[in-house]
């Protein structure tokens, strides 16, 4: 059914992660699908302040996280699953649609965490993610 799937993680989320890689790796095994694990990491908004920062800063950060995400992926994923980690920058809803699109993903997976009142406002990435996207979108709690 699902050929390939996306699992967009959040590094700096501890809850829900760990549970949506379960559910992905279940999705990936019942379909002898391909893995795409993301990271997004927000833009630094105004050019102002990228130029503050300096121009090693945005390539420094994106290595660290690609980092990370390769770590966390061999400590939570099972030996016999493998995954390809990304990392993108940007509004984090677009770039989960967009990696999706790009990777030619049918399903994507995102955990998700306990409204709060400026989710209401605003709306969480997961419930955009929901709308916009074109794939299957499994969202976890």
């Amino acid at each position: 059914m699902f050929s390939k799937i996306l699992l967009a993680v959040d590094l700096n989320q501890s809850k829900g992660k760990r549970r949506a890689a379960e559910a992905a790796v279940q999705l990936v095994r019942t379909n002898g699908a391909e893995l795409h694990i993301l990271n997004v990491l927000p833009d630094n908004g105004m050019a102002m302040v990228s130029a503050a920062l300096g121009a090693d800063h945005s390539a420094k950060i994106h290595a660290e996280t690609e980092a990370a995400l390769a770590a966390w992926a061999a400590e939570t994923l099972p030996s016999d699953i493998t995954a390809t980690p990304h990392v993108a920058t940007g509004t984090i809803y677009d770039q989960i649609i967009q990696a999706a699109e790009t990777f030619g993903c049918d399903a994507i997976v995102i955990g998700a965490h306990r409204p709060e009142l400026k989710d209401y406002l605003v709306g969480p990435n997961a419930a955009r993610v929901v709308r916009h996207a074109t794939q299957s979108v499994f969202v976890i709690r």
